[in-house]
């Protein structure tokens, strides 16, 4: 059976499917055309987040069994369309959420200190000391939203540097937000109390743009907001406007309504933020566990026909 890996991930992955006896072919970066080309004779597709998988693909594969996501997120893939053509689709849940969770504190430490802008200015020849006075997270309240495995690492973190933390989660009781280290509020009264909220729920229909004018106005004035989860979930000119006009005190973003972000966004503009390109799962560590999970969840299921982590059920 052959497995086309679409999207880069660690060589340990490669590996394992070798190991299990596997024809693996490793075509990353192609386009649409190419790809429908490629997917022929393919039983197993791996992707990350760059590989669409549409209908035109799934149209295109002839002996395609299952699609397997190197971690968390599927808008990437039409997931209605895989179930109609007899594909599973699985991903990999909680393998990088350490890692985007480390990312969201650290962003909400640079955020506090300006280190992004000292370091730019002292690019420039400035000596920024007086200008960029922070703040000190240690009392200060920390809004989660979404409590799943990146939610509750991150309450852990909060909670490690002495903020005080508060979740909302529509999922979870009250009882199960408070076994994961945050007091339980309603949406309405994190957004008026704390003073940084940090997103971690996935995109879909309720959740986009979820951060409008209309709940960053809600905002307790002078927070700051961090979204490490999925793009279009902030409405990005809302938020420039929020910032321009002193709502909020900053804002972090590793993910955004178009990636790559253009270069005349104008979020790049804005005062007092903070961008990464979608940095949240990229470490060492994070990559290398997406790909050994990914492996040994698809190689389960070509040879057995147990699906592990599957988000559907084909007939």
């Amino acid at each position: 059976m052959k497995i086309l890996v679409s999207d880069p991930i660690g060589d340990v992955g490669v590996q394992i499917f070798k190991e299990e006896g596997f024809e693996v072919e490793i075509k990353t970066g192609l386009k649409p055309e190419e790809l429908y080309q490629a997917i022929k004779g393919v039983q197993g597709l791996v992707i990350r987040s760059a590989t669409k998988v549409t209908k035109e693909l799934l149209d295109a594969a002839d002996d395609l069994k299952v699609v397997g996501r190197a971690g968390t997120g599927l808008d990437n893939v039409d997931i209605p369309e895989a179930t109609q053509h007899g594909v599973v689709v699985m991903n990999t849940p909680g393998q990088n959420s350490n890692a985007a969770a480390e990312l969201a504190l650290g962003h909400i430490f640079a955020l506090s200190r300006h280190i992004a802008r000292g370091h730019a200015g002292m690019a420039q020849g400035k000596w920024e000391k007086k200008q960029l006075r922070g703040r000190e997270v240690k009392g200060k309240t920390l809004g989660i939203v979404g409590l799943g495995n990146i939610g509750r690492i991150l309450a852990e973190l909060g909670k490690g540097v002495k903020m005080n933390v508060v979740g909302f989660d529509p999922f979870l009781s009250d009882e199960q937000i408070k076994e994961r280290g945050a007091e339980p509020v309603r949406f309405e009264d994190l957004l008026a109390k704390a003073d940084y909220i940090s997103i971690h729920v996935p995109k879909s229909k309720e959740t986009s743009g979820l951060f409008s004018a209309e709940n960053l106005g809600k905002m307790k004035k002078g927070a700051y907001l961090i979204n490490c989860a999925r793009g279009g979930i902030v409405d990005e000119e809302a938020l420039c406007d929020a910032l321009a006009a002193g709502q909020l005190a900053g804002a972090a973003l590793d993910v955004f309504e178009q990636e790559p972000l253009p270069a005349d966004s104008r979020i790049l503009a804005a005062g007092d933020v903070c961008c990464t390109p979608h940095l949240g799962a990229n470490t060492h560590e994070a990559q290398e566990n997406v790909a050994v999970a990914v492996a040994k969840q698809m190689a389960k299921y070509l040879k057995t026909g147990v699906a592990e982590n599957a988000v559907n059920a084909p007939k």
